[in-house]
């Protein structure tokens, strides 16, 4: 496989967060209901408030893809992987700020160097704790 990219990472983190989006909803199992589905008329039908469309749940591929995704934040400090994941899920920066409580040019730096760290692992080459930050970004390609 060639060598992984900041780009390749990112758009696999962003497909990743699509995927789980996707997955349907999570039920308590046990619970459902005997009573027959209400018979409405076309007046009724009308009147209602549209249910929302969704998207088909993802193929096998793509949750293996996702999953494999998920492993990678073990690379990541805690901080720097919900960073991730909160860009990846569409969160503005503005957004992203004022939750983590930093600057944008900081939230972005964070962003640059959680993917930065996960490109160096995944070409299989470890990020020793005594690089700086500019390094590990500049060398990351």
């Amino acid at each position: 496989m060639p060598e992984w990219t900041r780009d390749m990472v990112e758009e696999r983190i962003t497909e990743a967060a699509a995927v789980l989006r996707r997955l349907p909803p999570v039920r308590v199992a046990g619970y459902f209901g005997t009573w027959p589905e209400i018979q409405r008329t076309a007046k009724e039908l009308a009147a209602a408030a549209p249910t929302p469309m969704r998207l088909p749940p993802p193929s096998s591929a793509a949750i293996s893809r996702m999953e494999e995704v998920i492993t990678w934040n073990r690379f990541l400090e805690r901080d720097d992987a919900h960073l991730m994941w909160a860009r990846a899920e569409g969160g503005s920066w503005k957004e992203l700020c004022y939750r983590f409580g930093i600057s944008r040019p900081t939230a972005h730096r964070r962003w640059e160097y959680a993917l930065s760290v996960i490109v160096w692992r995944l070409n299989g080459r470890e990020v020793h704790h005594r690089r700086g930050r500019r390094f590990v970004v500049a060398r990351a390609g």
